[in-house]
């Protein structure tokens, strides 16, 4: 579903989508940025995914059309090789949510975190 309006907040590194059915979604860089269709993120199959941790301020710094089918979106922390279908980005906008949700259970499940400047440790009782 192609948006019928792309935003770009310079200020806030986010992306705005708007659709024809109304509907408005605002995603962060670092949603963006740790969900990139990249094989860096996604790994060249299942199982193969790539934990993306302490991106917490990481914003978009550019868009790129790529044809009439897709964003390639450049990252301040220099990632660019992702590229996000329209039909990927709806699907980010409408499971935003539980998508985030996940991220963060996994981060905590490895003992991550969200901050650059921070490293989660977790003491296990025998």
């Amino acid at each position: 579903m192609t948006p019928s309006t792309v935003k770009f907040h310079r200020g806030a590194g986010s992306l705005e989508l708007s659709y024809g059915d109304e509907s408005s979604f605002t995603l962060s860089g670092e949603y963006l940025r740790v969900h990139s269709p990249s094989a860096e993120v996604r790994g060249h199959g299942p199982g193969e995914e790539v934990l993306q941790y302490g991106k917490k301020d990481v914003k978009i710094s550019a868009l790129e059309a790529a044809g009439h089918y897709a964003l390639l979106i450049y990252f301040d922390d220099e990632h660019n090789t992702g590229i996000y279908s329209w039909a990927y980005l709806r699907e980010l906008c409408d499971h935003q949510t539980e998508y985030w949700a996940a991220y963060l259970e996994k981060l905590n499940a490895a003992g991550q975190s969200r901050d650059p400047e921070e490293q989660a440790l977790k003491f296990f009782n025998p």
